[in-house]
């Protein structure tokens, strides 16, 4: 969510073309979620104050964020917002998922709350149910998760463009030099 406005303004200055690949970031979070308390237990994590870092975080790049207290399972979400980068104007599922998520602390893997979001965005929520409650893009997300796993990816964001790449929610100069490499 953070790297979006960075990512926005990549394709703006540079033409940069963006493919999302999913990846399973705590895929075994169970349906109902779990609190971030649960989560980071045992880690020495002060949730609170990463809480206050992030928020001014998503400030500085004009995001809002919200007082979010639970992790959930995003894996049905990423096969809607698979499904929706196949639809006119679908792409713009991605920024609602993270809002939902981030911002309302929505349960991102409940599926009436997935169809509400498709529909918000102008997706037919009737397709949304269906591709949810079919799995009709399990495919499309498993090759993602086997793609990452191939690459070495260990957490989000990461960027990767040729043979190159950074992880984590860099400043928009890292990704420009990133591009910048990547045309030689």
């Amino acid at each position: 969510y953070l790297s979006t406005v960075r990512i926005e303004r990549l394709r703006k200055e540079h033409g940069v073309r963006v493919k999302w690949v999913h990846f399973p970031l705590h895929p075994e979070t169970p349906a109902e979620g779990r609190s971030l308390e649960d989560l980071f237990a045992g880690r020495g994590y002060d949730i609170p104050k990463m809480q206050a870092q992030m928020r001014a975080r998503m400030q500085a790049e004009g995001l809002p964020y919200g007082n979010r207290t639970m992790t959930y399972n995003s894996r049905l979400a990423q096969e809607l917002a698979a499904w929706a980068d196949t639809q006119p104007g679908g792409e713009a599922i991605h920024d609602a998922l993270f809002r939902a998520y981030f911002v309302d602390a929505k349960n991102v893997g409940d599926p009436d709350v997935l169809v509400e979001i498709a529909s918000s965005v102008g997706l037919p929520p009737e397709q949304a149910r269906e591709v949810i409650e079919k799995r009709t893009h399990k495919a499309v997300v498993d090759a993602d998760w086997e793609k990452s796993h191939r690459y070495g990816v260990t957490g989000v964001p990461t960027f990767v463009i040729g043979t190159n790449g950074v992880v984590g929610a860099q400043p928009y100069e890292a990704l420009e030099a990133l591009v910048k490499r990547a045309r030689g």
